[in-house]
């Protein structure tokens, strides 16, 4: 067994798969790696601005929980935990969409310019994925299994990112994100779509995250999580912030990347 495949419960599901469903910031994409360093401090900012007494340290350490507990989720759901941290503290908050319009703004300058890059040719594609995506997803189409893709991240953004990283054809209509009309989308919603449309049952399921919410949901169906510990920016080794996260919300297996996935679908039992 691999040091990169960490077994955390032994008693995982092992299909027979028929199904797959991915995040994509921070599980296949690196186009938004550092969104965590542009939301939080905006958020501190924000809460500074209300004028309660807390330090820069304690506001920090609250908002990194909840942004961190609500990943996965579409990012208004953090706005929204915002505007409800600024109304106790007193303060007036603007719309939660408001808010997610000055992070889209505040974060788009960074996302822009690698988009420009891969775009004009100077830097592949394949170096903002996790390392093995490519190999993995084709591996699992050519294992026979249907793949989905959902993410947090606005749909139009993801759908975008999703070609330009090459990694678009085997997903085709089944990608989902973010919607301005929030309650229309969740990935507790579309792991629930998928066992009522195609008949696939939640043990049939594999999710692959690196957040707690696909995990939690992937789980609560029967499925098999496989938490996704990345490195955005080495793209080498685990990162343990996120490896104690993804535990806690139940991951069965925590990989690095995706370089052994040879390996670890044979581990799960994914004849190849």
């Amino acid at each position: 067994m691999s040091h990169s495949i960490e077994i955390v419960n032994a008693k995982f599901p092992c299909g027979p798969f028929r199904a797959a469903i991915f995040d994509f910031d921070g599980t296949l994409s690196l186009i938004r790696r550092g969104w965590q360093d542009v939301m939080i401090p905006m958020m501190v900012e924000i809460l500074q601005e209300v004028g309660s007494n807390e330090s820069e340290e304690s506001l920090t350490q609250l908002v990194t929980e909840f942004v961190t507990r609500l990943t996965g989720r579409q990012t208004i759901y953090q706005m929204i935990e915002l505007a409800e941290q600024v109304v106790q503290r007193g303060g007036t908050p603007l719309d939660p969409l408001d808010y997610k319009q000055e992070y889209h703004r505040r974060l788009w300058a960074g996302v822009e310019q690698r988009i420009a890059t891969i775009r004009n040719g100077k830097v592949a594609a394949e170096t903002m994925t996790i390392l093995g995506s490519q190999h993995l997803i084709e591996q699992l189409v050519q294992s026979g299994l249907t793949l989905y893709l959902a993410s947090g991240t606005d749909i139009d953004y993801v759908r975008d990112e999703l070609e330009l990283l090459e990694l678009h054809s085997h997903f085709g209509e089944r990608v989902y994100g973010a919607l301005d009309d929030y309650k229309k989308f969740s990935k507790a919603m579309l792991i629930h779509q998928i066992i009522r449309d195609t008949g696939v049952t939640g043990s049939q399921l594999i999710g692959f995250g690196d957040g707690y919410v696909e995990i939690e949901e992937i789980k609560r169906v029967g499925g098999l999580a496989i938490g996704v510990a990345s490195d955005e920016y080495d793209r080498q080794g685990v990162d343990e912030w996120k490896r104690d996260r993804l535990i806690q919300a139940g991951a069965d297996i925590i990989v690095p990347n995706y370089q052994q996935h040879e390996e670890l679908l044979s581990t799960i039992g994914v004849m190849l």
